[in-house]
């Protein structure tokens, strides 16, 4: 572990103590790296003193802060900021540029007390928010998976950051150093972690990845002080309990089910829920050997964050087959339906379908699909699509829309309560499923080839789940997230590179810039020293914009 302080514009006086330091770790010719210095050297007495985020606060928008993976607790992605707007977006200019020189940046960066703080598997950057100066870099080397990561957590002065091999880290968001780490999961078993933590009051929830290996999903409530487990929640019920019954019979199928926990959830403080949504269950794409619907895989779940106790789930692919996570982010929001007031949960899913609940009692409201399908026949009683048995994975291949990337993945969508309008990075793509495995299916038990692929941007009614306008983003996957503004605007990039801002209420571009690579994060802002900043990623470097002065 290697970690790293950079100070830039020091008073002469720390430059001298620093100096001084350096005198005194030299030994001969034997130079001792200097691997921590206290912040206190590089930061003013005043950003030290306002340091620190409160649980309390994550239940308040504050303009200067994105205290969260998703800014608030809703999910929404839509800030109340609008200095920067529809009317003045086009003099939008570069504020600062900060290279992390890693893999591309997946996470969503944190902002408080005027500091950024971002990820990449392995590695954790403070940066300064006005002016994008570094002021430290954690690095953990780590074996395991490095498909991504998400971000961090944060309660008080400690950050929370989940590793490749399936580790929580807790920082101090001083100077990075480690408080402590613990062990999620064994990575030896094919657990890994991407994902950023949730803090709600005293539990940081988090929770875990896999992709072929047939072990069980859950999640856990951590304590932020000890690092001590609060509860455990499976993703698959223990025998006997509800929701075993839609697994087979003396098999231990239920035990190696899958259901893992990618992403991060959402909570709602007056129902006191935590919304989660779940993997697909293994054997990936083979069926036969765990008939039944496979709760709680593949479905939109709330918990009691205190207990970790299930309330309601729902259930968007029952018996999936073609590796369709129901772990897109479940947006929440207060709206009108039907004529009455309605506490909403929003998901667009990977099999192509959006989907509107009631988050207080899970009754389901809206099921339509959000880009063309092929692989459902109808919509059932409880709102669930209906699997076509045909397109499911044979040995000489079944084609079914959309390929097993998904109709959407993980990136970020937006609910603009301004406008109404949910809006999502659709893919039109295909795939070849083939079964595979002859014997006693395990892990992955088939392949899939991916055809073809182009990207769309599109807002839906939440009332209908119709397509209200459609905004091309080219060839390819889109791996954008959004934000919507109170300014009228909404941030994304396309698949030519070029960082966008919209009118969310019709998709007419009011301001581009082509950055040379692909954004693989969702947009943030926030607001200091009465300027508003946008921040978007591209590839591994981190560009803010903000207004000319």
């Amino acid at each position: 572990m290697t970690l790293k302080l950079n100070c830039t514009e020091l008073t002469p006086a720390v430059t001298a103590r620093l100096s001084s330091c350096r005198t005194r770790l030299l030994q001969g010719d034997k130079v001792i790296r200097l691997l921590a210095v206290p912040l206190l050297l590089c930061l003013p007495a005043s950003r030290l003193a306002t340091q620190g985020l409160s649980p309390q606060a994550l239940l308040h928008f504050s303009a200067d802060t994105w205290p969260t993976y998703n800014g608030d607790y809703s999910g929404r992605r839509f800030s109340p900021l609008d200095q920067i707007n529809a009317s003045n977006v086009g003099t939008l200019t570069l504020a600062w540029i900060y290279r992390a020189h890693s893999q591309p940046i997946k996470s969503t960066p944190l902002e408080v007390n005027g500091i950024l703080y971002f990820t990449t598997p392995d590695n954790v950057w403070a940066i300064d928010a006005r002016f994008g100066h570094p002021i430290w870099h954690y690095h953990r080397p780590s074996r395991g998976d490095h498909i991504g990561h998400r971000g961090l957590g944060m309660y008080g002065d400690w950050l929370y950051f989940t590793t490749p091999d399936a580790q929580l880290v807790s920082l101090n968001a001083r100077d990075g150093t480690v408080r402590w780490t613990i062990q999620l999961a064994d990575p030896k078993l094919g657990y890994f972690s991407t994902m950023a933590p949730l803090v709600i009051r005293n539990h940081v929830i988090v929770g875990v990845s896999g992709d072929v290996t047939d072990i069980p999903g859950f999640l856990d409530s951590i304590d932020p002080e000890t690092g001590s487990l609060q509860w455990r929640w499976y993703t698959e019920p223990q025998p006997g309990e509800p929701g075993s019954e839609t697994w087979p019979k003396d098999s231990d199928a239920i035990r190696h089910g899958g259901g893992m926990t990618w992403m991060t959830g959402t909570y709602d403080p007056d129902l006191n829920l935590l919304y989660w949504g779940t993997g697909n269950p293994n054997p990936v794409l083979a069926g036969r050997a765990r008939p039944g619907d496979n709760l709680f895989t593949c479905s939109i779940v709330a918990l009691n964050p205190d207990s970790g106790k299930l309330v309601w789930a729902f259930q968007p692919s029952p018996h999936d087959v073609h590796d369709w996570d129901a772990v897109e982010t479940p947006v929440l929001f207060d709206a009108e339906f039907k004529g009455k007031p309605r506490r909403l949960l929003a998901q667009a899913s990977r099999n192509g379908f959006f989907f509107v609940l009631d988050r207080a009692t899970g009754e389901h409201l809206v099921t339509a699909p959000f880009i063309d399908v092929n692989w459902a026949s109808g919509i059932d009683s409880r709102g669930r699509p209906i699997a076509r048995p045909e397109l499911a994975p044979r040995p000489d291949g079944a084609l079914v829309e959309p390929s097993s990337d998904g109709a959407t993945n993980w990136l970020a969508p937006s609910f603009d309560p301004q406008t109404g309008l949910f809006y999502v990075s659709a893919r039109r793509c295909f795939s070849i499923f083939y079964l595979t495995e002859t014997g006693k299916p395990e892990g992955w038990a088939g392949r899939d080839r991916d055809l073809w692929s182009n990207s769309t941007l599109r807002a839906l009614d939440y009332r209908t789940g119709k397509v209200v306008w459609n905004h091309e983003i080219g060839e390819g996957e889109s791996t954008a997230g959004i934000l919507t503004t109170a300014g009228h605007l909404l941030f994304t990039s396309d698949n030519q590179g070029n960082l966008l801002a919209l009118d969310p209420s019709t998709s007419k571009t009011l301001w581009h810039l082509n950055a040379g690579g692909h954004m693989e994060n969702g947009p943030m802002t926030y607001e200091l020293d009465g300027r508003q900043y946008v921040v978007m990623a591209v590839e591994d470097t981190l560009y803010a914009f903000t207004l000319p002065r």
